[in-house]
């Protein structure tokens, strides 16, 4: 008898359910087959089947949900706030469909019918703490500060004290500029439940209020419970720093670096930190010891980019660059894919001025990245420095094959560096014809117009469009030096010596006493102007500074100009 009443309840457990409704069991088959496009990122065809399944089912509160969900995905908020809102009317006891309904109005920028739910919710739930955690950030983004307050002290009530909330209770404290009280918090919470991140919150307020020795003694407790603590170390090492002790400094920052535990992001962030704001005498002073760090810090991830790249900058700066290079180098190869490992490769040589290296690393970058025609704008630098002019037009002419008319900036710059080159060549009409295309590019480029001013006044051609050119660049630039000794001499080549001699004047404040070309230009305008002593003093500048022979002529004109005045 006993067998057959076990076989009796497994029976009646497999029965089949009452027959559903033809239309009733279409929608849920349908409903079925939209979850799973849903499931697969399918949100088009899902909404469209879900809107079919609403129409003929429209009490159906999960296809309604789905149909809202599916609309999210294709980001029309008002179809979704529409949908999820009748699913939670059709079942307002659905815990999901309101919380689902609570973040879209967030993420709709509608925050305060998403405290509504949520404070509803937590009301039903008084429990579920992460619903607290949600109204907390709402309160905070929307300046609900008691609230705030309140919801973290009904979150202690139900799951006990917490670090998350008692610092974020201090920092609440903090932008209320109580610090006494905020402190006062951490101070009533470590004496009753001992923890490291409060002890390193209470270093970092000593800190704050200059009491360090009180800093390192909760740094120090805090790694006493929590060994390696990358946070307390970081507090103790910047002490060390601000106070002088770069023996400590060193030992501790170089534990912060070895630490296994500690984030490789938050090394790099602390070590490119560093160098960023670093005084350049103590990176001097101690490079023999922050070469020893970095050289840790390296060897903690020696393969990974971020490092490669922060160590190479480091070296780059502190003028290693030989260092810098093999590891950009090294990342490069590693990397072969990685655009970004080689532009900065390709530009750490370019910056060291490396041409003969740079020119070959950059074709082989845009052999390996055709789509980035800026490794051939890398090429032409190497091209002008090594004045191989026909070399730079070439790369100039590709860069305008491998760019369309709407990459105005790039083909600006290539059309630019033609015409600079035709010019170095000595072949003026298409230099002037490349400057040209330029301008109508862009009519006001200040590069080109100061370029195309000069070279038409050097050869004493069209001055009076060269000066309108050259005026549009020192009203756009009026401190530019180059700009206002290119619009000066022009005046000057005018027969107009008294208007060129201001300009001259300002760009002596402005960098023109570094150039032997402005320095002679100046003196040719006051010569002009028979000021022979002060032109005296300026050919005398023109001549110490004329050392790589930029001014060709000048010593012998200085000399005939001379005697002439005598």
């Amino acid at each position: 008898m006993a067998a057959a009443a076990a076989c009796v309840l497994i029976f009646s457990a497999i029965a089949p359910a009452p027959a559903q409704s033809k239309k009733a069991l279409q929608v849920e088959t349908g409903l079925v087959d939209a979850v799973a496009l849903f499931d697969a990122g399918h949100f088009k065809e899902a909404s469209s089947l879900l809107k079919v399944l609403a129409n003929a089912d429209p009490a159906n509160d999960a296809v309604h949900y789905y149909y809202g969900m599916s609309a999210v995905g294709l980001r029309d908020y008002d179809t979704a706030v529409a949908q999820l809102r009748e699913a939670v009317r059709l079942d307002p006891t659905n815990y999901w469909y309101r919380d689902r309904l609570a973040r879209l109005y967030i993420s709709t920028n509608q925050p305060e019918l998403a405290i509504d739910i949520y404070e509803s919710l937590i009301k039903e739930n008084p429990k579920k703490t992460d619903i607290y955690y949600s109204l907390v950030q709402l309160y905070m983004q929307n300046g609900k500060t008691e609230d705030v307050l309140r919801t973290l002290d009904e979150i202690e009530t139900v799951a006990g004290k917490d670090d998350m909330v008692a610092l974020t209770k201090y920092d609440i404290l903090m932008r209320q500029e109580k610090p006494d009280e905020a402190y006062a918090l951490l101070e009533s919470y470590n004496e009753e439940l001992t923890s490291p991140r409060i002890l390193v919150a209470m270093g970092d307020h000593c800190v704050s209020q200059f009491r360090d020795t009180l800093a390192l003694k909760y740094y120090s407790e805090a790694l006493s419970y929590e060994a390696g603590m990358p946070q307390a170390l970081l507090g103790m090492s910047e002490i060390y720093r601000y106070r002088g002790d770069f023996p400590n400094y060193f030992a501790t920052v170089t534990e912060f670096v070895r630490e296994e535990e500690t984030p490789l992001e938050m090394k790099t962030r602390y070590i490119q930190t560093l160098f960023q704001h670093a005084d350049p005498q103590f990176a001097r002073r101690f490079k023999p010891s922050l070469d020893l760090l970095v050289d840790t810090y390296r060897d903690q991830a020696p393969r990974d980019s971020s490092v490669l790249q922060t160590v190479a900058s480091y070296y780059y700066n502190t003028a290693d660059g030989d260092k810098a290079v093999d590891l950009m180098k090294e990342c490069s190869e590693l990397y072969p894919e990685s655009i970004g490992s080689r532009g900065m490769y390709v530009q750490l040589l370019t910056l060291l001025e490396r041409w003969d290296e740079a020119g070959p690393a950059a074709e082989q970058a845009f052999a390996d990245f055709p789509q980035e025609p800026g490794f051939l704008e890398m090429k032409t630098y190497s091209d002008y420095n090594l004045k191989d002019f026909e070399g730079l037009i070439r790369d100039c002419e590709r860069i305008i094959g491998a760019t369309s008319p709407r990459d105005t900036s790039i083909r600006l710059r290539a059309y630019s560096g033609i015409g600079d080159a035709w010019h170095e060549i000595g072949d003026s009409q298409k230099a002037f014809a490349a400057y040209e295309k330029a301008l109508k590019i862009d009519p006001h480029y200040l590069p080109v117009l100061n370029n195309y001013a000069y070279f038409l006044c050097l050869e004493g051609r069209k001055l009076k469009k060269a000066a309108a050119m050259s005026k549009i660049t020192i009203e756009a630039e009026p401190d530019n030096a180059t700009y206002l000794d290119t619009y000066g001499w022009i005046l000057y080549l005018q027969g107009k010596a008294a208007e060129a001699k201001p300009y001259f004047k300002h760009a002596m404040l402005y960098g023109g006493k570094d150039s032997a070309a402005v320095l002679d230009h100046y003196a040719e305008v006051l010569y002009k102007l028979k000021e022979y002593d002060t032109a005296r003093v300026y050919w005398n500048l023109a001549k110490n500074k004329n050392t790589d022979g930029a001014v060709p002529d000048l010593d012998e004109r200085v000399e005939a100009r001379l005697k002439a005045i005598e």
